[in-house]
């Protein structure tokens, strides 16, 4: 496989763990409940509008290299990993957000050597800002759930 080839496939598992990880969010959104409703509600909110708006941006990206990126849900979800059970509780739902998000940063870590590789400075530069807000994501849900 080439460099460029490994590059759009390590692309297309972002993309697909992307929409594992926001369909599991919006869900979790529409479905928190508990003293903390409100804050959560609006977490979950403001964090499944940024995976949305990420998928359109990595989606272009591969299309950018001369690839097509997934087109139906299928497809997604063949590249985006097993699927949690969904959660019941608030403490369950940042729980399991928390494991996607440290699975999605594992991936972005990897991608993102993969692009260095295929000397791909603009994959590069957009897979470390992902990394950038996961890891931001994620040390305020772990500081939260303290």
């Amino acid at each position: 496989m080439t460099d460029t080839t490994q590059n759009i496939a390590s692309l297309n598992a972002v993309l697909g763990e992307t929409f594992r990880l926001y369909i599991q969010t919006h869900g979790y959104h529409w479905n928190v409940e508990g003293p903390n409703f409100r804050q959560l509600h609006m977490t979950f909110e403001e964090q499944y509008q940024n995976l949305w708006a990420a998928l359109d941006e990595i989606a272009e990206r591969i299309r950018a290299l001369g690839a097509y990126a997934p087109g139906n849900v299928a497809a997604l979800m063949a590249l985006a990993g097993p699927e949690e059970e969904p959660a019941q509780s608030a403490e369950d739902m940042i729980a399991k957000l928390i494991v996607g998000h440290e699975a999605l940063t594992k991936t972005l870590r990897a991608a993102i050597k993969t692009a260095a590789a295929a000397e791909d400075e603009v994959s590069v530069g957009f897979l470390t800002n992902r990394l950038e807000w996961h890891e931001k994501e994620l040390w305020m849900m772990k500081a939260g759930a303290r």
